[in-house]
């Protein structure tokens, strides 16, 4: 479906959307799905096992969870994640899941049409994002139910398309399917947008100098939104976005496009920018930052008998994938990663062995068969914990360091770095580093997240942006729901507010009482 064309004029308000999803993961569908007017109460029968948090929701059944003050109902909860939000809605949704407990969801879902808020879902590929372009031949880290989104158990929706189901976890691939299999059953086509690229997300009034723009962001009251229905459409373009980029046509041509938003909601990921070394000879073509790059090498037969072995760095699960494929593929690994293999941080000791055998298998090797034990390098896989690399040379060799300062040159087929990713927002003001927790630093999903207000997804930073998922520091699909509800509340208050400025206004301008 074409996007509006670019010959647009800026002050026709039938062009300015409330809401403009830059991404179109899940966390984009699910605030899609939200913005679209389904809500979630509480059901008829349903007992929480929390009773303290079930006194709250059995006292306020007759409404919809969107409708009820999320930071009282959020009040003592613990969690997984960083934000209130996101642990209230998870245990609503899976309540007492990280305690081995399969307990159904407490709310069942409405669709209330007259809830809807216009909005437009813009993503590079078809919905569900990343999960198109992951490794197919890998489980995913997270159940099978932690997958889905609210209104289609995962369960159900799988059960007579997989056979031979040998755990809960699921094939990315799969995953992938049941995205977008969900904004077709959940009638969401008309807001999704396909193969668009975001060139650039800024204000209208960026002209303007810094005092300005940032007195302008300032407040979102009820005072500010009388002020503006008083002073006209002038004042409201000033606060809007301007969102320009490109629709991929089929012929592969590029259709330019402007449109303009109220509100802008990231929800991009984080699987753009691969992290990198920053180290010499990371360039070289045979040093690979993606396991899609090393799949396709693999499939290619590029690595078909070669004799050197495969470089592997880091010590994330994206490593450990690249170690099982490698192994699985008859190669050779050399594993090199910083940290100590007792290092208490490292995700395979956050791991159940039971649900998790394949990355207990990779750790096991990472602990017993070292460097230190096996100085030969002739194993199908050797570790070099405590070591990081200097450089990579053209003739295929790495310079690695340890902690102590020892130097070795290790000979090489193929390097293939793996210590994350970051998200790619280019398309903000300076990348967006004025909107995370530390200033003037890249967005990062561990390290510096967008700073939110933690009940609403606001950027505390810049008015009418809000962030979700990753980028807030929600790496689980579990979690990321959260920031859907408390962007729609925060949304549908302000609306509700408008409305009853602008009625208000009409009304005391007709004279009615």
């Amino acid at each position: 479906m074409p996007l509006i064309e670019e010959t647009v004029l800026p002050g026709d308000p039938l062009l300015t959307l409330p809401v403009v999803i830059i991404g179109n993961g899940p966390s984009g569908i699910c605030l899609s799905y939200l913005l679209s007017g389904y809500r979630p109460y509480l059901s008829p029968e349903a007992v929480h096992p929390n009773p303290v948090l079930h006194a709250k929701l059995e006292a306020a059944r007759h409404l919809s969870i969107v409708d009820q003050d999320l930071e009282f109902l959020a009040e003592g909860l613990e969690g997984r994640s960083p934000n209130p939000v996101a642990v209230l809605f998870d245990t609503l949704l899976h309540p007492d899941a990280d305690f081995g407990y399969g307990y159904p969801p407490v709310l069942h879902w409405k669709l209330e049409q007259h809830h809807y808020i216009p909005h437009m879902v813009l993503g590079k590929g078809p919905p569900g994002g990343a999960w198109h372009s992951m490794e197919g031949s890998m489980l995913t880290i997270s159940l099978g139910d932690w997958m889905e989104l609210p209104g289609l158990a995962f369960k159900e929706w799988t059960a007579n398309k997989r056979r031979n189901m040998k755990s809960d976890r699921v094939m990315p691939e799969e995953i992938a399917c049941y995205y977008k299999h969900y904004v077709k059953v959940m009638g969401l086509q008309k807001n999704f947008r396909d193969n668009v690229y975001i060139t650039s997300v800024a204000r209208l009034y960026r002209g303007t100098d810094d005092e300005d723009e940032s007195q302008l962001n300032e407040n979102i009251s009820t005072q500010r939104l009388q002020m503006e229905l008083e002073e006209g459409q002038k004042s409201l373009i000033k606060r809007n976005w301007e969102v320009r980029g490109y629709q991929r046509a089929a012929d592969g041509s590029h259709v330019p496009f402007c449109l303009f938003a109220e509100n802008v909601a990231l929800a991009t990921g984080t699987f753009d920018s691969p992290g990198r070394l920053q180290v010499e000879g990371e360039d070289f073509p045979f040093v690979l930052h993606s396991m899609s790059d090393f799949g396709a090498a693999i499939s290619k037969g590029k690595l078909r008998g070669k004799a050197d072995p495969v470089l592997i760095v880091g010590a994330g699960l994206t490593a450990a994938d690249a170690v099982l494929c490698a192994y699985n593929n008859n190669l050779p690994v050399l594993h090199v990663f910083r940290r100590r293999v007792t290092d208490t941080s490292l995700i395979f000791k956050q791991l159940p062995k039971t649900l998790y055998p394949e990355y207990h298998k990779v750790y096991h090797m990472m602990c017993t068969q070292s460097h230190s034990v096996d100085s030969s390098l002739r194993s199908a896989y050797t570790s070099f914990p405590e070591h990081h690399v200097l450089s990579f040379k053209p003739e295929m060799k790495c310079v690695l360091q340890s902690a102590s300062g020892l130097k070795k040159i290790l000979k090489f087929s193929v390097a293939l770095v793996l210590i994350g990713s970051h998200p790619n927002l280019f398309f903000l003001k300076d990348q967006g580093q004025g909107i995370g927790h530390h200033t003037n630093q890249p967005i990062t999903c561990k390290g510096n997240p967008i700073e939110i207000d933690p009940y609403t997804y606001e950027c505390t930073k810049e008015a009418n942006l809000f962030a979700l998922g990753p980028l807030v520091g929600d790496n689980f699909v579990r979690f990321l729901k959260g920031g859907a509800l408390g962007i729609t509340r925060c949304l549908a208050i302000r609306q509700k507010k408008k409305h009853e400025l602008m009625e208000s206004r009409d009304g005391g301008g007709d004279g009615v009482p």
